[in-house]
């Protein structure tokens, strides 16, 4: 496993991109979002390739762009919330790095993605429901392949990281904090 590989997965709102570029900064690696990284290779909004390609084209296009980014060491890498759904994309993170599982609420993640029109799996009647439902089917695939996990519910972002690093320092595989 590699120690200067993390990644962060969970569901939407969780907080891994707020929590990883935090994160990164403190450990001095680089920061990447895989949605932002697909969109701008693409040229694409994340909704426009769901509308054009679906949820499974776009699983393809996700499944090729976590290939390549789990390969790059000095990574903090936030995944999107289904990237776990994909059996290669959990393989990859488990693989390649540490896994950290930051973990939300339906009600947190609810309050934090409402006004969001970016996520195409939220556009419908019910949301808290939609948000329940894939955490139901996520939540066992997250913790397969979590080396630490980390619930972002109450903690401010600058106390989610501290809590990670804490981990991350006492991993055996880990190399943060050793000279």
């Amino acid at each position: 496993m590699e120690s200067d590989r993390i990644f962060l997965v969970g569901p939407m709102g969780a907080g891994k991109s707020t929590v990883g570029k935090r994160l990164a900064q403190t450990l001095g690696l680089e920061f990447v979002d895989s949605d932002r990284a697909l969109e701008e290779r693409t040229g694409a909004r994340i909704p426009l390739i769901f509308e054009l390609e679906g949820e499974t084209g776009f699983r393809q296009r996700e499944a090729a762009i976590i290939d390549e980014l789990t390969q790059q060491p000095g990574l903090v890498l936030a995944t999107g919330g289904g990237a776990v759904v994909t059996p290669a994309n959990r393989r990859y993170l488990a693989e390649r790095g540490t896994v950290v599982y930051l973990e939300t609420s339906v009600d947190r993640q609810l309050a934090r993605t409402r006004h969001d029109k970016n996520r195409p799996l939220l556009q419908t009647a019910n949301p808290q429901a939609r948000l329940a439902e894939l955490l139901a089917q996520r939540d066992p695939l997250y913790r397969e392949i979590a080396d630490i996990i980390a619930n972002t519910d109450h903690g401010k972002p600058n106390t989610v990281v501290k809590a990670i690093v804490s981990q991350l320092k006492s991993s055996p595989q880990s190399s943060y904090g050793r000279t």
